[in-house]
């Protein structure tokens, strides 16, 4: 019962939480262009620091998995940008919406993979694939610099990653199966 557990957390997919704040840094670099304030007379409040503030906070709900809360506060920011745009228009005002928009269907379409993030970081869990991204980078760089002595073209390389992914997924032999129909005879299932 223990080995099951363990696949099944091994084999969980969950959104990259660097590629995730990566997005955000995206939307408050925008916000940060908006008008300070929209509006005349006592209908004049502010934009800029409010939407940089509920970016924020769409960054802490989704740092705690409360993909609910920060939906919400996405679409209070795309109704506050809508309302801006009517009163003055702008293109960052209206670029920022079309983000936000964009964002807000991001999120909702993969709510099923954003745990809380604060509490896997807690437990010592990956939070990220970083390390990963890193690990490959720095072999295919190596392997694709000219001063290497047994250097990889971009064909070469793609096709090895190829390779690799079919043993990590265990269907190369299905594949060499169906190029090979005389491929090395399946192995027998000993009678029980």
């Amino acid at each position: 019962m223990e080995k099951i557990v363990r696949i099944v957390l091994v084999g969980q997919h969950i959104l990259d939480w660097f590629h995730l704040t990566m997005r955000i840094t995206v939307l408050k670099q925008t916000a940060k262009g908006l008008p300070i304030k929209v509006g005349e007379g006592d209908e004049e409040r502010e934009l800029r620091e409010t939407a940089l503030k509920l970016i924020e906070s769409v960054k802490w709900y989704l740092w705690h998995g409360n993909v609910f809360q920060a939906l919400e506060q996405l679409e209070s920011l795309s109704m506050d940008l809508e309302s801006a745009d009517f009163e003055s228009p702008s293109e960052t005002t209206r670029k920022l919406l079309q983000a936000i928009n964009e964002f807000h269907s991001y999120i909702e379409r993969n709510r099923a993979f954003i745990p809380n993030y604060g509490e896997r970081y807690r437990n010592g869990e990956r939070i990220g694939t970083g390390f990963v991204e890193s690990a490959v980078n720095q072999v295919m760089s190596k392997r694709m610099a000219k001063k290497q002595q047994m250097q990889w073209s971009r064909r070469g390389a793609h096709l090895l990653l190829q390779v690799r992914t079919g043993v990590l997924n265990e269907d190369l032999e299905k594949c060499f199966r169906a190029w090979y129909p005389g491929f090395r005879p399946r192995p027998q299932k000993a009678a029980a």
